[in-house]
This record gives structure tokens, C-alpha cells and sequence, in this order.
């Protein structure tokens, strides 16, 4: 069963926490993480960069967060089944970090992999539905130039595959690619059933990373066990 957090209670602890370097277990952030989720994969290697338009039409690419941390998820808004669900788990992530001093070192992407037919008016509607803050989320898709199918295949460079079906649906998995300033892909949630609060914690390890080890002590996580 999931926990729920109180968002007060969330900007208590965050406030208190000691900075922790997720790519460094010594901080311990990772061997929490992977010892409380079933669901969290350590991955630390290069993301694999984007180079894609907002839904103004403006370029965007990986390298514009390089002093963020980006939470990355593939959607399409036509989807009748886990997408509304991840985006919905993307907003309450978002809520989560927005409520708290993590909001301006934070970013929220969300790349289609249907983009002949999420037009921006489709990619507005679907943002302000599921309840994402476009004050730090993007919705991105295409360029002009590029094949129709190209955000699946950057869907496959990051192992999450988007298989079309008869229906016009996309047979797919749910994951949160969770990538650290410098365009490092530090680590995947998968799947639904993982606790936001989790993913919350993690961005906070990440943000705080310019934090010696030695600064990160136990106190803090031990509230959540």
C-alpha cells in the first residue's frame, strides 16, 4: 500500500536533510533508495541527448538542464491506459518538489511518441488535465525535419520501448528516467506503484550533490523507514 506524506510534513524533512551525492553510495542516497524501492534502478551513465521543439515550436535539447535535474517521462496523449496514470504520478512528483526549494533546480520533461497527432493544442490540453505546472514541465515533440517516429526511437535509447498497435494505441511500460546536472542518467523508477516521496527524496539527494559525503549522515532517511 502506498504512503501518503503530508507536504508539510515532506518540507520539514527536506529542510532538514543533509546534502547527499546520489552517484556516490558512500552518501548513501542510492543504497537507501535501491534497499526502500523495489522498483528504483541504479544507472549512471551519459543520458542520451534530445534535440526536440516545445510546444511553441521553440528548440529544446538535453543540454538546456545541464544545471538541473530533469525528471523524464515518454507519453503519447491519446493513451487509454497508462499514460494518464504516469502523467498523474509526474504531477504529484512535481507538486511535491514545487512546494518546496527544489522548484527553480528541478525540470519535468514529458516527450511524446505520438507527435502526428499531439498537435501543441492537444499537448496543452493534456498538461492542464492531468494537473502538470508548466512553470518547470515540457511537453516535447518533433522538430520540423525530423521522421515521425524519431521520439520512439529516442523512447528506445533511454530501454523504454513503444510498440503501435492496430487500435492506434502504443503497446509500452511506465518509467521515470530521472537524469542529474551534466546530462548523467543517474537512475529509473518503474512502473506505478513506486512512493512519490521516494522520487522527491532522490531529486533532493541530486540537487544537493556539490555536498561533501562525509555531510550525509542517516538521521534524515531513518524518518521513513
Amino acid at each position: 500500500m502506498r504512503r501518503t506524506f503530508p507536504t508539510a510534513l515532506i518540507l520539514a524533512l527536506l529542510a532538514l536533510a543533509p546534502a547527499a551525492r546520489a552517484h556516490d553510495e558512500a552518501a548513501g542516497i542510492d543504497s537507501y533508495m535501491l534497499g526502500e524501492e523495489r522498483f528504483f534502478q541504479v544507472i549512471d551513465q551519459p543520458a542520451p541527448p534530445f534535440d526536440l521543439v516545445n510546444m511553441d515550436g521553440a528548440p529544446v535539447n538535453l543540454a538546456d538542464f545541464a544545471d538541473k535535474v530533469v525528471v523524464l517521462d515518454f507519453v503519447f496523449a491519446s493513451c487509454t491506459d497508462l499514460c494518464p496514470l504516469q502523467s498523474q504520478v509526474m504531477a504529484d512528483v512535481q507538486g511535491k518538489v514545487n512546494a518546496s526549494p527544489m522548484r527553480d533546480m528541478v525540470e519535468f520533461v514529458t516527450v511524446t511518441t505520438d507527435p502526428t497527432a499531439d498537435t501543441p493544442e492537444v499537448m496543452r490540453a493534456y498538461g492542464e488535465a492531468q494537473g502538470l505546472d508548466p512553470f518547470n514541465w515540457r511537453f516535447l515533440t518533433i522538430r520540423p525535419e525530423d521522421a515521425e517516429d524519431a521520439t520512439r526511437a529516442l523512447s528506445e535509447a533511454y530501454a523504454n520501448t513503444f510498440t503501435p498497435t492496430e487500435d492506434g494505441q502504443q503497446m509500452h511500460g511506465a518509467v521515470f528516467h530521472v537524469i542529474d546536472r551534466g546530462g548523467r542518467l543517474a537512475a529509473k523508477f518503474h512502473g506505478l506503484e513506486f512512493e512519490p516521496v521516494n522520487m522527491v527524496l532522490y531529486v533532493n539527494g541530486l540537487t544537493n550533490e556539490e555536498h561533501g559525503p562525509e555531510e550525509a549522515g542517516g538521521g534524515f532517511w531513518g524518518f521513513f523507514d
